[in-house]
C-alpha cells in the first residue's frame, strides 16, 4: 500500500511537470500561429531592399522620367536654339543622370555673353537653362567693329554695329606711367565703374567715356559738353554734384567735378 502510494504522489508529479513543458509547438493566440520575434527585423530588410531596387529602376531604367524637352529662358541677345545647341543635353537620358554641371560650365566656356546660367531638372521630363546675359558697360573700337564690356570689365563680344545708348570708351594711355603702373584692363575696369555709377539722366547724354591715366577720365555729352571726372572715386558725390550743376548752367560747355566739394563750370 505503501508503495503504491508513493508511485501514485511520483506520478502525480510528473504528469503536472508534463503538462507545464514547452517541448510541444507554440501557443496560439487568436487561432494563429505565433512566428518568432526575430522574424520581423528580416522582413522589414527585405521590404527595404525590393523598395530601393523599385526606386532605381523607376529612375534609371523606366522610360518614365526620361529627358524629353529643354527649357531656356532669360535670353536677350542671344536665343534659345543657340545656348540649347551648346548645351547639348542628352535627350532621351534618364533625367538623374543629367550632368547639370557640365553644362553649365559648357555654356559659360562657348557662350562669353552668359554671365551665369542655372541648369534645372523639372520632373518627370524637362531640363531647365535659366540663363543670364551681361550686359554692356562701354564699347571698344576693334578695327571696324565694337568690342562689349561689362561692369566687370570683362569684353565678352564683339559686335558689327555700335550697341543704342552704350558709351565708348577711348584709352589714350599707351604711353603714359600710369598705363605702366596698372595695366590696360585696371584702367578699362576703372572706366567702366564710372559709366556704371553715372546718374541715368546723365549717362543717356554721355557719348564716350575717355581714360589717359588712373585719376584722368573724361565724359564726352551730347551737344558739345564734356565733364572732367577724375578718378572713380566718390562717383555717387560726383554724379549728384554734376545733376545740379547742369541744371543750375545749362549753357555751360565745360564742367569739373574731379573734386566734387568745389566744382567748376565754364563756357557757354
Amino acid at each position: 500500500m505503501a508503495g503504491q502510494a508513493t508511485a501514485q504522489r511520483g506520478g502525480g508529479r510528473t504528469g503536472k511537470s508534463a503538462k507545464s513543458g514547452r517541448s510541444g509547438p507554440p501557443p496560439r493566440r487568436g487561432g494563429r500561429l505565433r512566428l518568432p520575434r526575430r522574424r520581423g527585423p528580416l522582413l522589414a530588410l527585405v521590404g527595404a531592399v525590393l523598395l530601393g531596387a523599385g526606386v532605381i529602376w523607376v529612375l534609371y531604367g523606366s522610360t518614365w522620367l526620361r529627358v524629353e524637352h529643354v527649357k531656356t529662358t532669360g535670353t536677350r541677345v542671344l536665343t534659345p536654339g543657340e545656348v540649347e545647341a551648346v548645351a547639348a543635353v542628352p535627350i532621351g537620358s534618364p533625367l538623374i543622370s543629367v550632368d547639370t554641371g557640365a553644362i553649365e560650365a559648357r555654356l559659360r566656356q562657348k557662350l562669353p555673353r552668359i554671365d551665369s546660367v542655372e541648369v534645372t531638372r523639372s520632373w518627370p521630363h524637362v531640363i531647365g537653362l535659366k540663363v543670364t546675359e551681361r550686359k554692356p558697360a562701354l564699347l571698344m573700337k576693334n578695327g571696324a567693329k565694337f568690342d562689349e564690356v561689362d561692369a566687370k570689365g570683362v569684353r565678352f563680344a564683339t559686335v558689327q554695329q555700335p550697341v543704342q545708348g552704350v558709351p565708348l570708351l577711348e584709352l589714350t594711355v599707351s604711353q603714359s606711367p600710369s598705363a605702366r603702373r596698372f595695366g590696360t584692363d585696371r584702367l578699362v575696369l576703372e572706366a567702366v565703374r564710372v559709366a556704371a555709377e553715372l546718374p541715368p539722366a546723365i549717362a543717356k547724354e554721355t557719348g564716350s567715356v575717355r581714360i589717359s591715366s588712373y585719376d584722368s577720365v573724361t565724359l564726352e555729352l551730347t551737344g558739345g559738353r564734356s565733364v572732367l571726372w577724375g578718378s572713380e572715386e566718390e562717383g555717387e558725390l560726383k554724379g549728384r554734384t554734376l545733376s545740379a550743376l547742369m541744371k543750375a548752367r545749362p549753357k555751360s560747355v565745360r564742367f569739373d567735378v574731379s573734386a566734387p566739394t568745389a566744382p567748376a563750370v565754364s563756357g557757354s
